[in-house]
């Protein structure tokens, strides 16, 4: 191996540790607030209105994605990521802070805010890819996505003693785990601030010819790589002459300096690949059936529970849950780089539908629930690992940041609007009848993944 080489890979090994860590930090304040939002929002407004706390941060985290986007393309990844998570931090406050007040207006707000924590941790699994090999990107960037785990399964366990430990100031049992969730975002802002040096992005901007503001600050914080080192993030590993190709085809795709691109030529740049187009329908539609089943199942257990009772069944639930969406994604990565992109997308779609089919048909069995909602993780997990390789590696390295960014906002859209009609459809029909209703919306999802021209330019890109 190669000195430069060696700089390469050390680069890239330290950076996949420290967003490790910070998964599993950021993790337990995702997962704490996802088991009790709901929860909260029907306490203080209502059935109807329970999905629209989950919306709310959805939408927040997708919305919030384009201005950190933007910040990353400029500045690199580490400002735009602690960013996010100061933001999530604030909201997590004010979502506390509504509880106390009683205010359901600020509880909104704050659940908006909140939604940039998620938007961090999405984003992160990008930073993973900015200086993989093109081989090995599916694997390392699952490795990211699987260090969740460990936060996300604790996190909801916690929410029942976490919440009551604040009561004696009077913070309502369910507003209190959003306290211990801010302080897991602002550790994780504080992490990644200090030690995600050099930053990802940049170096990986810089190897495929393309410049930034932030151009001198890579060039000193890049020092500890030799000359000629090479950087995948677009660029093919075998040095300056690959990274240097890569730039001018960057720049006749529409690339060129990352400051003159905007989210309109990054919308462009993936509606012209059939294969990025199929890696953001994945993530989104995926993500959206996951959310409205995921978002209503503590409002369909608390139908029969006490409130106690509810928060510890759905604890237990939403950990399993979580851990089929992380817990096997190494797996899920590695069948990605072994099988490819578009099987493990389709064998995703298969999961999600199955787990509709068992949620629909569970009733109140706590055990059946249990295993839909694990099914329904392992889907989401295949089509955003898969979709979310094959759309980093289809998009020129020069608008692939802002891209990355917009496709995080059709998500986050796609899951907010789940969930806003999730509470909705739960009202007027009930539970099962929106289980059916998230199975077929993976319809278009299968059918854009079997056209002979998307796998055609599948095929091409592998």
């Amino acid at each position: 191996m190669t000195s430069a080489v060696a700089a390469h890979s050390a680069v890239q090994a330290r950076t996949i540790r420290l967003l490790m860590v910070v998964e599993v930090v950021s993790g337990l304040g995702v997962a704490m607030g996802i088991s009790v939002g709901a929860l909260l929002t029907r306490a203080m407004a209502g059935t109807a209105l329970s999905g629209v706390a989950q919306s709310a941060a959805v939408v927040g985290g997708g919305v919030l994605a384009v201005p950190a986007a933007t910040l990353m393309s400029r500045y690199g990844r580490r400002p735009g990521l602690a960013l996010c998570y100061l933001t999530g931090a604030v909201g997590g406050v004010a979502v506390l802070a509504s509880a106390a007040l009683d205010s359901i207006p600020l509880l909104f707000v704050g659940f908006f805010l909140f939604g940039a924590g998620s938007t961090a941790k999405l984003q992160s699994r990008y930073a993973a890819t900015d200086l993989a090999e093109p081989q090995r990107r599916g694997r390392q960037l699952s490795l990211v996505v699987w260090s969740t785990t460990f936060g996300a399964v604790i996190g909801p366990n916690l929410a029942a003693p976490l919440g009551g430990s604040l009561s004696r100031f009077g913070i309502p049992e369910l507003a209190g785990p959003f306290a211990f969730a801010s302080a897991s975002f602002l550790l994780s802002a504080l992490l990644l601030t200090l030690f995600l040096r050099p930053d990802p992005l940049l170096l990986a901007q810089t190897a495929a010819g393309v410049r930034t503001p932030a151009d001198q600050t890579t060039a000193t914080a890049g020092a500890a790589l030799p000359a000629g080192a090479p950087v995948s993030g677009g660029a093919a590993a075998g040095g300056v002459a690959a990274a240097a190709g890569q730039g001018a085809a960057d720049r006749v795709a529409g690339g060129g300096p990352a400051e003159r691109h905007t989210l309109g030529s990054a919308a462009r740049a993936v509606l012209a690949s059939p294969a990025a187009r199929l890696g953001m329908t994945a993530m989104a539609l995926g993500h959206l059936v996951m959310v409205a089943v995921m978002a209503m199942t503590p409002v369909h257990i608390g139908e029969t529970h006490s409130a106690p009772d509810t928060l510890r069944i759905v604890g237990f639930v939403l950990s399993v849950h979580v851990a089929g969406m992380y817990g096997l994604s190494p797996v899920v990565g590695w069948l990605t780089d072994r099988v490819g992109r578009v099987p493990v997308i389709l064998g995703g779609v298969a999961l999600l539908i199955a787990a509709c089919a068992l949620a629909a048909t569970a009733g109140h069995d706590t055990a059946l629930l249990t295993v839909a909602l694990l099914t329904l993780g392992l889907g989401w997990s295949g089509t955003m690992v898969a979709g979310s390789t094959l759309f980093t590696e289809s998009l020129p390295a020069a608008v692939k940041p802002r891209a990355q960014g917009l496709s995080d906002l059709v998500t986050g859209l796609s899951g907010a609007s789940a969930g806003v009609l999730s509470g909705i459809v739960v009202e007027l029909a009930g539970y099962p009848v929106l289980a059916l209703l998230a199975a077929l919306t993976t319809i278009p999802l299968i059918a854009l993944a079997l056209r002979p021209a998307t796998l055609a330019a599948v095929k091409v890109a592998d």
